[in-house]
Protein backbone atom coordinates (compact mmCIF):
# COMPACT_ATOMS: atom_id res chain seq x y z
CA UNK A 1 0.00 0.00 0.00
CA UNK A 2 1.65 3.26 -1.31
CA UNK A 3 2.02 5.49 1.95
CA UNK A 4 0.15 8.73 2.33
CA UNK A 5 1.99 12.02 2.02
CA UNK A 6 0.88 15.19 3.46
CA UNK A 7 1.63 18.12 1.70
CA UNK A 8 0.57 21.86 2.16
CA UNK A 9 -2.19 21.48 -0.46
CA UNK A 10 -3.76 18.48 0.91
CA UNK A 11 -4.02 20.31 4.11
CA UNK A 12 -5.20 23.39 3.03
CA UNK A 13 -8.28 21.17 1.04
CA UNK A 14 -9.59 20.54 5.09
CA UNK A 15 -10.35 23.95 5.50
CA UNK A 16 -13.70 25.45 5.23
CA UNK A 17 -13.42 28.54 3.50
CA UNK A 18 -17.42 29.38 4.03
CA UNK A 19 -16.72 28.93 7.80
CA UNK A 20 -17.15 32.76 7.92
CA UNK A 21 -20.31 33.03 6.19
CA UNK A 22 -22.27 30.62 7.47
CA UNK A 23 -24.35 31.75 9.88
CA UNK A 24 -24.29 30.26 13.70
CA UNK A 25 -26.72 31.77 17.06
CA UNK A 26 -23.50 33.35 18.45
CA UNK A 27 -22.76 35.42 15.46
CA UNK A 28 -26.06 36.66 15.47
CA UNK A 29 -26.41 37.20 19.05
CA UNK A 30 -22.74 39.06 18.61
CA UNK A 31 -24.09 41.28 16.06
CA UNK A 32 -27.39 42.37 17.49
CA UNK A 33 -25.73 43.19 20.86
CA UNK A 34 -22.79 45.45 19.08
CA UNK A 35 -25.37 47.48 17.04
CA UNK A 36 -28.45 47.28 19.36
CA UNK A 37 -25.94 48.42 22.72
CA UNK A 38 -23.83 51.07 20.75
CA UNK A 39 -27.67 52.22 19.59
CA UNK A 40 -28.67 52.66 22.83
CA UNK A 41 -25.62 54.31 23.92
CA UNK A 42 -26.55 57.01 21.22
CA UNK A 43 -29.77 57.67 22.46
CA UNK A 44 -28.81 57.48 25.80
CA UNK A 45 -26.08 60.64 25.22
CA UNK A 46 -29.21 62.29 23.03
CA UNK A 47 -31.65 62.16 25.87
CA UNK A 48 -28.55 63.16 28.30
CA UNK A 49 -28.38 66.08 25.95
CA UNK A 50 -31.66 67.04 25.22
CA UNK A 51 -32.21 66.89 28.84
CA UNK A 52 -29.36 69.35 29.35
CA UNK A 53 -27.39 66.61 32.01
CA UNK A 54 -23.58 67.10 31.15
CA UNK A 55 -22.79 64.35 33.94
CA UNK A 56 -22.32 61.60 31.30
CA UNK A 57 -19.24 63.65 29.39
CA UNK A 58 -17.23 64.46 33.18
CA UNK A 59 -13.94 62.87 34.08
CA UNK A 60 -15.04 62.34 37.47
CA UNK A 61 -16.83 63.83 40.52
CA UNK A 62 -16.31 67.25 41.57
CA UNK A 63 -14.56 68.32 44.44
CA UNK A 64 -16.87 69.14 47.68
CA UNK A 65 -16.67 72.87 46.92
CA UNK A 66 -17.61 72.67 43.24
CA UNK A 67 -20.58 70.09 43.43
CA UNK A 68 -23.35 72.01 42.67
CA UNK A 69 -21.72 72.86 39.68
CA UNK A 70 -21.02 69.01 38.37
CA UNK A 71 -23.68 69.01 35.58
CA UNK A 72 -23.15 72.70 34.68
CA UNK A 73 -19.69 72.58 32.58
CA UNK A 74 -20.32 75.81 31.08
CA UNK A 75 -19.58 77.26 34.07
CA UNK A 76 -15.72 76.68 33.83
CA UNK A 77 -15.44 74.73 30.57
CA UNK A 78 -15.73 77.72 27.78
CA UNK A 79 -16.59 76.38 24.34
CA UNK A 80 -14.46 77.69 21.25
CA UNK A 81 -15.19 77.57 18.11
CA UNK A 82 -13.60 74.13 16.64
CA UNK A 83 -12.49 73.09 19.79
CA UNK A 84 -14.54 70.09 20.62
CA UNK A 85 -12.24 69.51 24.08
CA UNK A 86 -11.50 73.07 26.31
CA UNK A 87 -10.10 72.99 29.30
CA UNK A 88 -11.34 75.18 32.63
CA UNK A 89 -9.91 78.53 32.15
CA UNK A 90 -8.37 80.98 34.46
CA UNK A 91 -11.06 83.71 33.16
CA UNK A 92 -13.71 80.81 34.53
CA UNK A 93 -12.03 80.97 37.86
CA UNK A 94 -11.81 84.52 38.44
CA UNK A 95 -15.51 84.80 38.10
CA UNK A 96 -15.95 83.71 41.35
CA UNK A 97 -12.49 83.66 43.28
CA UNK A 98 -10.86 86.86 42.19
CA UNK A 99 -8.06 87.27 43.63
CA UNK A 100 -4.96 89.83 44.23
CA UNK A 101 -1.54 88.63 42.92
CA UNK A 102 0.66 86.27 45.05
CA UNK A 103 3.43 88.67 45.34
CA UNK A 104 3.84 92.08 43.98
CA UNK A 105 7.26 91.21 42.38
CA UNK A 106 6.24 87.86 40.82
CA UNK A 107 7.66 86.88 37.02
CA UNK A 108 5.20 83.86 36.63
CA UNK A 109 1.99 82.87 37.50
CA UNK A 110 0.81 79.23 36.91
CA UNK A 111 -2.82 78.51 35.61
CA UNK A 112 -5.82 78.12 37.93
CA UNK A 113 -6.13 74.01 36.83
CA UNK A 114 -2.49 73.47 37.10
CA UNK A 115 -2.77 73.55 40.98
CA UNK A 116 -6.26 73.06 41.79
CA UNK A 117 -7.15 70.18 39.89
CA UNK A 118 -11.00 69.05 39.53
CA UNK A 119 -12.46 65.85 38.52
CA UNK A 120 -10.99 64.12 41.72
CA UNK A 121 -13.71 63.10 43.77
CA UNK A 122 -14.96 65.30 46.97
CA UNK A 123 -10.91 66.31 47.64
CA UNK A 124 -9.63 69.30 48.86
CA UNK A 125 -8.67 71.97 46.37
CA UNK A 126 -6.15 74.05 48.18
CA UNK A 127 -4.69 70.62 48.50
CA UNK A 128 -1.56 71.09 46.59
CA UNK A 129 1.30 69.20 45.52
CA UNK A 130 4.83 70.97 46.97
CA UNK A 131 5.87 71.00 42.79
CA UNK A 132 3.41 73.76 42.41
CA UNK A 133 5.38 75.65 44.58
CA UNK A 134 9.13 74.61 44.14
CA UNK A 135 8.56 75.51 40.28
CA UNK A 136 8.96 78.78 41.49
CA UNK A 137 10.36 78.89 44.91
CA UNK A 138 13.04 75.93 43.97
CA UNK A 139 15.07 78.90 41.97
CA UNK A 140 13.10 81.85 42.87
CA UNK A 141 13.05 85.10 40.73
CA UNK A 142 11.64 88.61 41.36
CA UNK A 143 11.00 91.86 39.19
CA UNK A 144 14.27 93.36 39.70
CA UNK A 145 16.18 90.84 41.00
CA UNK A 146 15.71 92.11 44.99
CA UNK A 147 13.92 90.34 47.67
CA UNK A 148 12.41 91.87 50.98
CA UNK A 149 13.28 88.08 52.95
CA UNK A 150 15.52 85.71 52.91
CA UNK A 151 15.76 83.29 50.20
CA UNK A 152 16.93 80.11 49.54
CA UNK A 153 16.94 79.19 45.61
CA UNK A 154 17.10 75.55 46.05
CA UNK A 155 13.74 74.58 48.20
CA UNK A 156 12.70 71.35 48.01
CA UNK A 157 9.74 70.93 50.68
CA UNK A 158 9.33 71.50 54.19
CA UNK A 159 11.49 68.52 54.72
CA UNK A 160 14.62 69.15 52.55
CA UNK A 161 16.26 72.60 52.30
CA UNK A 162 13.60 74.86 53.70
CA UNK A 163 15.55 77.84 55.67
CA UNK A 164 14.83 78.15 59.53
CA UNK A 165 11.86 80.56 60.45
CA UNK A 166 12.74 84.32 60.19
CA UNK A 167 12.14 85.26 63.97
CA UNK A 168 15.30 82.52 64.66
CA UNK A 169 17.87 83.26 62.22
CA UNK A 170 20.90 84.82 63.83
CA UNK A 171 20.65 88.90 64.90
CA UNK A 172 16.74 88.17 65.53
CA UNK A 173 15.52 88.80 68.84
CA UNK A 174 12.10 89.72 70.50
CA UNK A 175 11.30 93.04 69.82
CA UNK A 176 9.05 93.45 73.10
CA UNK A 177 9.89 95.96 75.90
CA UNK A 178 8.35 94.16 79.06
CA UNK A 179 10.77 92.71 81.51
CA UNK A 180 9.87 89.13 81.78
CA UNK A 181 12.28 86.07 83.80
CA UNK A 182 10.45 83.07 81.97
CA UNK A 183 11.94 80.81 84.25
CA UNK A 184 11.40 82.80 87.41
CA UNK A 185 7.40 82.86 86.83
CA UNK A 186 7.82 79.15 86.13
CA UNK A 187 8.98 77.96 89.42
CA UNK A 188 7.35 77.85 92.65
CA UNK A 189 6.21 81.11 93.68
CA UNK A 190 6.37 81.65 97.56
CA UNK A 191 3.93 84.95 97.57
CA UNK A 192 0.58 84.36 96.30
CA UNK A 193 -2.11 86.81 95.44
CA UNK A 194 -4.97 84.37 97.54
CA UNK A 195 -2.32 84.01 100.76
CA UNK A 196 1.12 83.08 101.94
CA UNK A 197 0.99 79.54 100.33
CA UNK A 198 3.17 78.32 97.31
CA UNK A 199 1.69 78.72 93.54
CA UNK A 200 2.49 76.74 90.38
CA UNK A 201 2.29 79.51 87.44
CA UNK A 202 1.41 77.15 84.18
CA UNK A 203 2.07 78.59 81.02
CA UNK A 204 -2.07 79.10 80.17
CA UNK A 205 -2.33 81.26 83.22
CA UNK A 206 -0.41 83.87 81.00
CA UNK A 207 -0.72 82.99 77.61
CA UNK A 208 -4.12 82.14 75.49
CA UNK A 209 -6.29 82.84 72.51
CA UNK A 210 -8.94 85.46 72.53
CA UNK A 211 -11.31 82.51 71.53
CA UNK A 212 -10.50 80.73 75.26
CA UNK A 213 -13.40 81.96 77.64
CA UNK A 214 -12.00 80.12 80.49
CA UNK A 215 -11.64 82.16 83.78
CA UNK A 216 -8.70 83.18 84.54
CA UNK A 217 -7.03 81.90 88.01
CA UNK A 218 -5.57 85.13 89.34
CA UNK A 219 -6.85 87.75 87.04
CA UNK A 220 -9.99 89.09 85.92
CA UNK A 221 -12.28 87.54 82.81
CA UNK A 222 -13.19 90.24 80.61
CA UNK A 223 -15.91 90.81 78.67
CA UNK A 224 -16.67 89.66 74.82
CA UNK A 225 -16.18 93.12 73.83
CA UNK A 226 -12.65 93.61 75.45
CA UNK A 227 -11.57 90.70 73.80
CA UNK A 228 -12.73 91.89 70.88
CA UNK A 229 -10.24 94.77 71.31
CA UNK A 230 -7.02 92.56 71.27
CA UNK A 231 -7.52 90.54 68.27
CA UNK A 232 -5.10 92.48 65.97
CA UNK A 233 -5.52 92.51 61.53
CA UNK A 234 -3.15 89.66 61.57
CA UNK A 235 -4.91 87.89 63.98
CA UNK A 236 -8.37 88.43 61.87
CA UNK A 237 -7.17 88.29 58.04
CA UNK A 238 -9.78 85.67 57.23
CA UNK A 239 -7.96 82.70 56.06
CA UNK A 240 -9.49 79.06 54.61
CA UNK A 241 -7.27 76.48 56.15
CA UNK A 242 -7.74 78.36 59.59
CA UNK A 243 -11.49 77.98 60.42
CA UNK A 244 -11.30 79.19 63.87
CA UNK A 245 -9.32 81.91 63.71
CA UNK A 246 -9.70 83.08 67.57
CA UNK A 247 -8.13 80.20 68.62
CA UNK A 248 -4.84 80.44 66.35
CA UNK A 249 -2.78 82.66 67.84
CA UNK A 250 -1.89 83.90 71.59
CA UNK A 251 -3.76 87.07 72.52
CA UNK A 252 -0.88 89.73 73.91
CA UNK A 253 -0.56 90.08 77.51
CA UNK A 254 -2.66 91.85 79.25
CA UNK A 255 -1.89 93.38 83.02
CA UNK A 256 -5.37 93.24 84.18
CA UNK A 257 -5.75 89.61 83.58
CA UNK A 258 -2.45 88.18 83.80
CA UNK A 259 -0.20 90.45 86.35
CA UNK A 260 -2.58 92.42 88.91
CA UNK A 261 -2.70 89.65 91.12
CA UNK A 262 0.60 89.88 92.05
CA UNK A 263 1.69 92.76 90.54
CA UNK A 264 0.05 95.50 92.79
CA UNK A 265 0.77 99.20 91.77
CA UNK A 266 0.76 100.45 95.63
CA UNK A 267 2.09 103.72 95.79
CA UNK A 268 1.86 104.89 99.31
CA UNK A 269 3.96 103.68 101.91
CA UNK A 270 1.45 104.31 104.38
CA UNK A 271 -1.07 102.50 102.99
CA UNK A 272 -3.67 104.77 103.27
CA UNK A 273 -5.21 104.01 99.68
CA UNK A 274 -6.39 100.41 98.68
CA UNK A 275 -5.96 100.66 95.32
CA UNK A 276 -3.68 101.40 92.77
CA UNK A 277 -1.85 104.11 90.09
CA UNK A 278 -4.20 102.76 87.30
CA UNK A 279 -2.01 100.77 84.75
CA UNK A 280 -2.22 101.30 80.85
CA UNK A 281 -2.04 105.34 81.59
CA UNK A 282 0.85 107.47 80.74
CA UNK A 283 3.05 109.39 83.42
CA UNK A 284 1.35 112.87 83.10
CA UNK A 285 -2.02 110.60 83.75
CA UNK A 286 -0.78 109.16 86.81
CA UNK A 287 0.55 112.00 88.48
CA UNK A 288 -2.25 114.06 87.63
CA UNK A 289 -4.31 111.02 89.30
CA UNK A 290 -1.69 111.10 92.18
CA UNK A 291 -2.48 114.66 92.51
CA UNK A 292 -5.71 113.83 92.81
CA UNK A 293 -5.53 111.60 95.46
CA UNK A 294 -3.79 112.99 98.10
CA UNK A 295 -6.01 116.51 97.72
CA UNK A 296 -8.93 114.61 98.26
CA UNK A 297 -7.30 112.57 101.41
CA UNK A 298 -5.59 115.89 102.71
CA UNK A 299 -9.30 117.85 102.54
CA UNK A 300 -10.61 114.67 104.88
CA UNK A 301 -7.79 114.05 107.00
CA UNK A 302 -6.33 117.80 108.02
CA UNK A 303 -4.31 116.20 110.92
CA UNK A 304 -2.13 114.80 108.30
CA UNK A 305 -0.60 118.35 107.43
CA UNK A 306 1.31 117.61 111.29
CA UNK A 307 4.15 115.31 109.66
CA UNK A 308 6.62 113.44 111.78
CA UNK A 309 10.24 112.53 110.04
CA UNK A 310 10.75 108.63 109.99
CA UNK A 311 13.34 107.74 112.42
CA UNK A 312 15.89 106.58 110.13
CA UNK A 313 15.93 110.27 108.25
CA UNK A 314 18.88 111.19 110.52
CA UNK A 315 21.26 108.76 110.15
CA UNK A 316 23.20 110.37 107.49
CA UNK A 317 25.26 112.14 109.88
CA UNK A 318 23.10 115.36 108.97
CA UNK A 319 21.22 117.81 111.11
CA UNK A 320 17.96 116.10 112.67
CA UNK A 321 14.96 118.22 111.39
CA UNK A 322 12.03 119.07 113.98
CA UNK A 323 9.95 116.56 115.48
CA UNK A 324 6.93 117.42 113.57
CA UNK A 325 6.58 119.97 111.24
CA UNK A 326 3.42 121.82 109.83
CA UNK A 327 2.59 121.81 106.23
CA UNK A 328 0.30 124.05 104.26
CA UNK A 329 -2.15 121.64 101.89
CA UNK A 330 -0.26 121.84 98.82
CA UNK A 331 3.19 121.62 99.85
CA UNK A 332 1.98 118.33 101.89
CA UNK A 333 0.48 117.41 98.43
CA UNK A 334 3.74 118.29 96.44
CA UNK A 335 6.04 115.87 99.20
CA UNK A 336 3.73 112.86 98.96
CA UNK A 337 3.36 112.64 95.31
CA UNK A 338 6.96 113.02 94.84
CA UNK A 339 7.24 110.13 97.48
CA UNK A 340 5.02 108.14 95.36
CA UNK A 341 6.62 108.85 91.55
CA UNK A 342 9.99 108.07 93.44
CA UNK A 343 8.71 104.82 94.22
CA UNK A 344 6.59 104.38 90.97
CA UNK A 345 9.73 105.42 88.26
CA UNK A 346 12.33 103.23 90.25
CA UNK A 347 10.67 100.35 91.35
CA UNK A 348 6.85 99.37 90.24
CA UNK A 349 6.96 100.48 87.21
CA UNK A 350 10.16 100.13 86.47
CA UNK A 351 10.05 96.45 87.27
CA UNK A 352 8.49 95.25 83.81
CA UNK A 353 8.67 98.62 81.89
CA UNK A 354 11.75 100.46 80.20
CA UNK A 355 11.64 104.28 81.68
CA UNK A 356 13.72 107.05 80.30
CA UNK A 357 13.95 110.35 81.49
CA UNK A 358 14.37 113.26 79.09
CA UNK A 359 16.73 115.89 79.93
CA UNK A 360 14.81 118.54 82.04
CA UNK A 361 12.07 116.75 82.11
CA UNK A 362 10.65 115.87 85.63
CA UNK A 363 8.29 112.84 84.10
CA UNK A 364 9.52 109.63 82.80
CA UNK A 365 8.70 108.55 79.01
CA UNK A 366 7.99 104.50 78.56
CA UNK A 367 8.97 102.50 75.81
CA UNK A 368 5.87 101.02 74.22
CA UNK A 369 5.37 97.45 74.81
CA UNK A 370 5.72 96.63 71.21
CA UNK A 371 4.63 92.54 71.90
CA UNK A 372 4.71 90.19 68.81
CA UNK A 373 1.32 89.38 68.23
CA UNK A 374 1.89 87.04 65.08
CA UNK A 375 5.54 85.88 64.89
CA UNK A 376 5.56 83.92 61.55
CA UNK A 377 4.17 86.75 58.78
CA UNK A 378 4.47 84.66 55.89
CA UNK A 379 2.99 81.49 57.42
CA UNK A 380 0.04 80.43 58.68
CA UNK A 381 -0.15 78.46 62.33
CA UNK A 382 -2.69 77.03 64.93
CA UNK A 383 -2.53 76.71 68.36
CA UNK A 384 -5.83 75.26 68.30
CA UNK A 385 -5.13 72.36 65.95
CA UNK A 386 -2.11 71.72 68.40
CA UNK A 387 -3.94 71.76 71.65
CA UNK A 388 -3.38 68.10 72.61
CA UNK A 389 0.05 68.55 73.23
CA UNK A 390 1.86 70.88 75.91
CA UNK A 391 3.27 74.10 75.66
CA UNK A 392 7.06 73.13 77.03
CA UNK A 393 7.18 70.13 74.00
CA UNK A 394 7.29 72.78 71.84
CA UNK A 395 8.50 76.04 73.79
CA UNK A 396 10.66 74.47 75.90
CA UNK A 397 13.37 77.31 76.56
CA UNK A 398 10.38 79.02 78.18
CA UNK A 399 11.71 76.95 81.27
CA UNK A 400 15.55 78.02 81.32
CA UNK A 401 14.72 81.62 79.52
CA UNK A 402 15.94 84.60 81.85
CA UNK A 403 16.12 87.39 79.04
CA UNK A 404 13.50 89.78 77.53
CA UNK A 405 14.90 89.16 74.16
CA UNK A 406 14.91 85.68 74.25
CA UNK A 407 12.74 84.18 70.84
CA UNK A 408 11.08 81.15 72.02
CA UNK A 409 9.72 79.63 69.32
CA UNK A 410 10.44 76.14 68.17
CA UNK A 411 12.54 75.34 65.31
CA UNK A 412 12.43 74.10 62.52
CA UNK A 413 13.81 70.77 63.81
CA UNK A 414 11.19 70.52 65.99
CA UNK A 415 8.03 70.84 64.13
CA UNK A 416 10.03 67.97 61.78
CA UNK A 417 9.40 65.38 64.71
CA UNK A 418 5.80 65.38 63.68
CA UNK A 419 5.60 67.09 60.23
CA UNK A 420 7.14 64.56 57.96
CA UNK A 421 6.56 63.16 54.26
CA UNK A 422 5.22 59.64 55.12
CA UNK A 423 2.04 57.87 55.49
CA UNK A 424 1.75 57.91 59.63
CA UNK A 425 2.52 61.92 60.06
CA UNK A 426 1.34 65.15 60.18
CA UNK A 427 0.94 66.82 57.07
CA UNK A 428 3.71 68.58 55.89
CA UNK A 429 3.36 69.82 52.66
CA UNK A 430 3.63 73.68 51.84
CA UNK A 431 -0.14 74.59 51.55
CA UNK A 432 -0.39 73.90 55.27
CA UNK A 433 1.95 76.29 56.59
CA UNK A 434 1.01 79.23 53.47
CA UNK A 435 -1.42 80.02 51.67
CA UNK A 436 -0.71 81.22 47.85
CA UNK A 437 -3.45 83.37 47.36
CA UNK A 438 -3.87 86.62 50.29
CA UNK A 439 -7.89 86.50 50.43
CA UNK A 440 -7.87 89.24 52.85
CA UNK A 441 -7.66 91.47 49.74
CA UNK A 442 -10.14 89.29 47.74
CA UNK A 443 -12.45 91.39 45.06
CA UNK A 444 -15.62 91.79 45.61
CA UNK A 445 -17.90 89.38 43.23
CA UNK A 446 -21.85 89.52 42.20
CA UNK A 447 -23.86 86.46 42.09
CA UNK A 448 -25.34 85.99 38.95
CA UNK A 449 -27.19 82.59 39.56
CA UNK A 450 -30.01 81.47 41.57
CA UNK A 451 -30.10 77.58 43.31
CA UNK A 452 -32.94 76.65 41.30
CA UNK A 453 -30.98 77.16 38.02
CA UNK A 454 -27.55 75.62 38.90
CA UNK A 455 -29.86 72.40 40.30
CA UNK A 456 -31.90 72.09 37.17
CA UNK A 457 -29.38 73.36 34.82
CA UNK A 458 -31.31 76.28 33.16
CA UNK A 459 -28.32 78.62 34.28
CA UNK A 460 -26.83 80.52 31.33
CA UNK A 461 -23.42 81.40 32.28
CA UNK A 462 -22.04 84.62 30.53
CA UNK A 463 -18.46 84.81 28.58
CA UNK A 464 -15.72 85.32 30.97
CA UNK A 465 -14.07 88.64 31.37
CA UNK A 466 -10.29 88.46 29.75
CA UNK A 467 -7.66 88.57 32.32
CA UNK A 468 -4.05 89.01 31.83
CA UNK A 469 -1.70 86.27 33.07
CA UNK A 470 -0.58 86.71 37.10
CA UNK A 471 -3.60 88.87 37.60
CA UNK A 472 -4.56 86.80 40.06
Amino acid sequence: MARFTRTTKKLAQRIDLQYFKRSSPFRRWRFLLSVGLTALAVVWLAWQTLARNNRAYSSGQMATAHSLLATQCAACHVSRTGVFREHATNQACLECHDGPLHHANQVFAPDCASCHVEHRGPVRLAATSDTNCTQCHGSLQAKGGSFSFAVDRNIEGFHSRHPEFAALRSGKGDSGTIRLNHSVHLRKLRVSPNGPEEIQLDCDDCHRTPGDKRPWRFGETPSDRDEAQLRTAAMEKPDPLRPNPTRAYMAPINYSKHCAACHLLQFDTKKRFTEGVPHGKQPREIHEFLMNKYQGHIANHPADLRTIPMPDQNLTGKPASPLAQNLSPPQWVDEQVAEAEKILWRKTCNQCHTLSFPKGASLPEVAPPNIPVKWMLHAAFDHNAHRMMTCTSCHAGATTSQLTSDVLLPGIQNCRQCHRPVLDAAESRCFECHTYHDWSKEKPVKGRFTSQELLHGIATFPQPRDAEPGQR
